[in-house]
């Protein structure tokens, strides 16, 4: 069977409208939810939230590509391309390059897309990479652009690309596709269909040597700010990261035609997820602000260590939560005092217990009802 761009459509993508509506207007009440809570969260929490949620983005966007980044450095980049401060160290290229991509998208978001931004992302995404021939232009080898898996010697194709002959010609046509699009465009879309189509059509031209997918996921959140009218903050590549496989195998089943509904439904699914996240470690910020405000001056050294590692583990929280154990570990202290320390953590409401004896585990009582 011949891809999705070799055959005759191409790109006029074609999808059920009427089994995306429900999920777009679900998108535009969530997206009210979020700038609810967001605007009862104090400045200096909001520019931490928006650090939080970012640097996230930015180290599940690169897991998803099997890259592994430091978060603190990738954070302190962050702070300085925001304007925000930020500690004087050395960024190693990778944690810069794809902090300054993020950041881009964050603050120019509203701007129509040109090759000049597709070009000077690719740069920062590969930053540091010395691997590939062609770094911020789109890839110009006369070998194919596939998609590969298994042994060299019995290798699966799961997707070819369009020769680079054909790459410009391509992304001059996804450019102007991209910007009619857009809210203020000729032929504006809703924002789900718009980000889902902009992802699966840039996926398939895969116009760069390598960074395809950390670019492609940076274009849907660009269009879902554009189509919102500020950035999104949407937790997108950390939603796919925790289901990759389903993620890859909805590409790959969707590069056969351009019938593209059940890509959409899953994308817009997905998106929904994500907004889900974002607004549950938004509260979840929230919260902490008010644990810390109502417990001041109430833990003592080894207590204050415990609780700042609890709630570093975010809204998943400790596996199973945390044990007697893993307070030790933790603060080294003996038994006898972090049974003290965690009774007494427990009596001022810090933490709830569940299970006796060895099945004891205690978990942050954040419950948001404090006044």
């Amino acid at each position: 069977m011949a891809w999705n761009w070799e055959q005759a459509d191409w790109p006029h993508f074609t999808y059920d409208k009427m089994a995306l509506d429900p999920l777009e207007s679900e998108f535009l009440l969530r997206s009210g939810e979020f700038l609810g809570v967001f605007r009862h969260v104090g400045p200096d929490d909001r520019d931490q939230i928006r650090i939080d949620l970012i640097s996230e983005e930015a180290l599940k966007t690169s897991e998803i590509e099997g890259e592994y980044l430091n978060r603190a450095s990738l954070q302190s980049s962050l702070r300085q391309q925001l304007g925000l401060g930020g500690e004087n160290r050395r960024i190693p290229p990778a944690e810069r390059g794809i902090a300054q991509m993020m950041a881009d998208v964050y603050l120019h978001f509203a701007n129509p897309l040109s090759h000049r931004t597709l070009y000077a992302w690719h740069k920062m995404v590969m930053s540091g990479e010395r691997r590939i021939g062609t770094i911020g232009n789109y890839r110009q080898h006369a070998d194919a652009m596939q998609i590969v898996s298994n042994r060299m010697d019995k290798p699966k194709v799961h997707f070819e690309a369009p020769p680079s002959l054909r790459v410009k010609a391509e992304m001059d046509a996804f450019a102007i596709w991209f910007n009619d699009t857009s809210p203020k465009g000729k032929t504006p879309l809703p924002a789900l269909t718009r980000a889902g189509i902009a992802h699966l059509y840039f996926e398939s031209i895969h116009p760069f040597e390598d960074g395809n997918g950390r670019i492609g996921r940076a274009l849907c959140e660009k269009a879902l700010a554009q189509n919102l009218g500020e950035p999104s903050l949407i937790a997108l590549a950390y939603t796919i990261e925790r289901r990759r496989k389903a993620y890859y195998d909805h590409l790959e089943a969707s590069n056969k035609n351009n019938a593209i509904t059940d890509w959409l439904i899953y994308f817009a699914s997905t998106i929904l997820e994500a907004q889900r996240v974002t607004l549950a470690r938004v509260e979840f910020s929230v919260a902490k602000a008010k644990f810390y405000e109502h417990h001041r001056g109430q833990f003592n050294e080894r207590q204050e260590k415990a609780v700042a590692r609890m709630f570093r583990e975010g809204i998943d929280g400790f596996k199973g939560g945390l044990s007697a154990e893993n307070y030790i570990a933790i603060t080294q202290a003996s038994r006898a005092t972090a049974t003290r320390d965690l009774q007494d953590l427990v009596a001022k409401g810090a933490l709830t217990k569940t299970g006796e004896l060895r099945h004891t585990r205690y978990t942050l009582n954040i419950r948001d009802d404090r006044a």
